[in-house]
């Protein structure tokens, strides 16, 4: 069977919120709603491809667009391969050329929308942003809440309370602190064991590999409602999170690092190839900061995550 290739973009306004369209009853998966696009014709562009699509579904023009996140999917009747773009400007005004209901919606509101299941990476990559934030160890209570306070003030929207000396009480009481902090204006990714995921209803939770090889064929521990995210390094590992249904992964180490010196780097091209095969939104850490923004965009990344490159100076 074929994969058919489709081009998809994720249109945002000036005010950041995107836009949806509602497919025919009489379409695959029909009645649900998707992100604008269309099938790519043999020897097109992808770029071009998405041009004519939206040109003809919606009346607009692209003048700005860059690549966000590829999607394999294999329904029962159809494969897939949605090559999804972020597009973000554009000239005329968006209307259901075709008689397709349209809806601005929030980058929040998109969960209460019903997507094909092939959309639901592309839903999670929509809501993240290309910043991924952990923080530093060896700081005290106060340094590090006030780091965090900082970082969310400056614009932070995921961060990881990092959790390097194990699953101690003191652990807890600094995640207390964090979820106040982060309430309504960042997303908190907590670490530590599943027993803990009923006392942090609002957290994420970010799992390690070792926790990914002992639980991925239990399936995802948290309702979809809930962020949950996976430490990776190398392709099995991806597998195992993709097993488990996470919502987004980091890959590392890109680059050497003083943190992991030890770690064997990935190097660019391998982590491009890495993330060619895996269906979901990657985060690329090790040795990077915001100056690789583009690069690990380039290599089909949803951004970059870090811990000194992207925590405030005092």
């Amino acid at each position: 069977m074929k994969r058919v290739h489709v081009a998809a973009a994720v249109i945002r306004d000036s005010a950041g919120k995107i836009l949806i369209a509602r497919r025919a009853d009489t379409q695959h998966q029909g009645g649900l709603w998707e992100f604008p696009g269309g099938k790519v014709e043999d020897g097109e562009a992808v770029e071009a491809a998405l041009g004519r699509e939206l040109q003809e579904e919606l009346g607009i023009q692209v003048t700005a667009a860059r690549p966000l996140i590829k999607v394999r999917h294999d329904y029962p009747d159809k494969q897939v391969l949605l090559d999804v773009w972020e597009v973000s400007g554009f000239t005329g005004e968006p209307h259901g050329a075709e008689g397709q209901p349209l809806a601005w919606v929030s980058a929040r509101e998109l969960a209460g929308y019903e997507f094909p299941a092939a959309n639901q990476p592309i839903v999670a990559a929509a809501r993240l942003p290309s910043e991924y934030l952990i923080t530093p160890e060896g700081l005290e209570t106060p340094a590090l809440l006030r780091g965090m306070q900082k970082a969310i003030a400056n614009g932070t929207r995921l961060l990881q309370l990092r959790a390097p000396n194990g699953y101690d009480p003191q652990y807890r009481d600094l995640a207390v602190d964090a979820v106040g902090l982060c309430a309504g204006k960042a997303q908190l990714m907590l670490k530590g064991p599943f027993e803990w995921l009923g006392d942090f209803p609002s957290a994420g939770w970010h799992i390690t590999a070792a926790q990914l090889r002992k639980y991925a064929d239990k399936g995802r521990p948290l309702p979809a409602s809930r962020w949950l995210a996976a430490s990776c390094h190398n392709a099995e590992e991806l597998s195992l999170a993709e097993r488990m249904g996470v919502d987004f992964v980091t890959l590392s180490p890109v680059q050497p690092t003083q943190t992991h010196p030890d770690a064997e780097p990935l190097g660019w091209e391998q982590a491009r190839q890495l993330i060619a095969h895996f269906s979901k939104p990657v985060f690329l850490l090790g040795g990077v900061g915001p100056e690789q923004r583009q690069q690990a965009w380039d290599a089909g990344a949803q951004g970059v995550a870090g811990i000194r490159a992207f925590w405030p100076q005092a």
